[in-house]
């Protein structure tokens, strides 16, 4: 019986660990689980504050961009140029709204049949002088300019005629008033057009003159080249359309015929350069007295006669480097308690050798072998 009891304790305590133990691990799993809920949440408020940021970010950026094309198109629109165009369209609409209704009232007055005359008369005007336009566009003769230019001025002072009579009736000023708005309006557009016509030939000046300027060139070329010319022309005809260009063709036409690659030097010229050469050189040579080759200048500027050659005639070739004897008699030395240092003596090796070229030149003085100059470039 008590081991039945005993057992049976044993049981219960093992039991109420085990409950102790899964209560502890569910515990334990309830706060990993908390955890990484609020790290979820931390990255979460973390990624939505970067995002935030990040938007308020690019709505500046986007502000910026919006103000600098404000500004851009403020500036685009507000050049001088655009501002005349735009602002003589705007006059020349004011013009034509000003003058319409005097012409429809004095036509109606007259025939209800008449009533799209001073449209069409003001079409007229209209459409001549945008011909005008056109005309300075494609570059037409100058009569043509002329003549629409003419017609569109007859239409509008007809029309400016018809508004002074119906503004006359009322008082003389709104006749002149009328007349005026009638005429002004094609005059300034006129006015318009010659302005931007000016403009536009300054470019199309210095074009013509360039394109002419090429084509002299050309022809000149032709004439003083024709055989090079022609080489290149059919060198350009027999590669494939436009692979080659007719500057390269030319130059390969000109090495073809001269053998050098240089278009503007044929053998002759360069014949003549060379002699030419020669002739300075033998020049230099007879103005300095003596002839001076490449060489010798080349020997006198790495190797030049020390002081001591052209100080006197006849002197040792040999510098010494003890300190020169003055002339003058010198004190007797006051005796002192010191002793003076021994006097220097030569020694084998103490002073450096000839160079074979001055070895050469002395053996020449002294004429023991004849001198021999190298040629360089061809020449002396």
């Amino acid at each position: 019986m008590s081991s039945w009891s005993e057992e049976r304790r044993l049981n219960q305590a093992a039991e109420a660990e085990q409950r102790r133990k899964d209560q502890d691990a569910a515990t334990e799993r309830a706060l990993k689980l908390r955890s990484a809920e609020d790290e979820r949440r931390r990255a979460n408020r973390q990624a939505d504050k970067v995002e935030a940021r990040a938007e308020k970010q690019q709505k500046r950026r986007d502000k910026r961009d919006r103000r600098r094309e404000r500004m851009q198109s403020w500036t685009k629109n507000t050049r001088p140029g655009v501002v005349y165009q735009r602002g003589t369209i705007a006059l020349v609409t004011a013009s034509a709204l000003a003058s319409l209704p005097a012409q429809v009232k004095h036509f109606v007055s007259i025939s209800e049949m008449l009533l799209p005359l001073p449209f069409a008369l003001e079409g007229a005007a209209w459409v001549m002088a945008a011909g005008v336009a056109y005309a300075d566009e494609k570059q037409l003769p100058t009569w043509v300019r002329w003549l629409l230019r003419a017609l569109s001025m007859t239409a509008a002072g007809y029309a400016a005629a018809i508004n002074y009579q119906y503004g006359a009736h009322i008082d003389p000023t709104v006749g002149y008033g009328l007349a005026a708005v009638t005429l002004l309006g094609p005059l300034f557009f006129e006015v318009r057009q010659w302005v931007t016509t000016l403009s536009f030939d300054a470019g199309e000046r210095k074009r013509r003159a360039e394109a002419k300027a090429r084509a002299k060139h050309e022809r000149k070329r032709y004439r003083h080249h024709k055989d090079v010319v022609k080489l290149a022309e059919r060198l350009v005809s027999a590669a494939p359309f436009g692979t080659l260009d007719f500057e390269k063709a030319f130059a390969a036409a000109w090495e073809i015929f001269y053998g050098t690659d240089t278009p503007c030097m044929t053998p002759a010229l360069h014949a003549q350069q060379v002699a030419s050469r020669r002739s300075l050189t033998e020049a230099m040579d007879e103005a300095n007295g003596a002839p001076i080759s490449v060489r010798g200048r080349l020997l006198t500027r790495l190797h030049p006669a020390p002081s001591v050659l052209l100080s006197a005639p006849g002197s040792s070739q040999v510098a010494s480097d003890l300190p020169q004897v003055s002339e003058r008699p010198q004190k007797a030395p006051q005796k002192t308690g010191r002793k003076m240092p021994p006097p220097h003596r030569r020694t084998k090796g103490d002073s450096l050798p000839f160079s074979p070229i001055a070895k050469a030149e002395a053996a020449y003085e002294r004429g023991g072998s004849p001198r021999r100059i190298p040629a360089v470039n061809g020449h002396h």
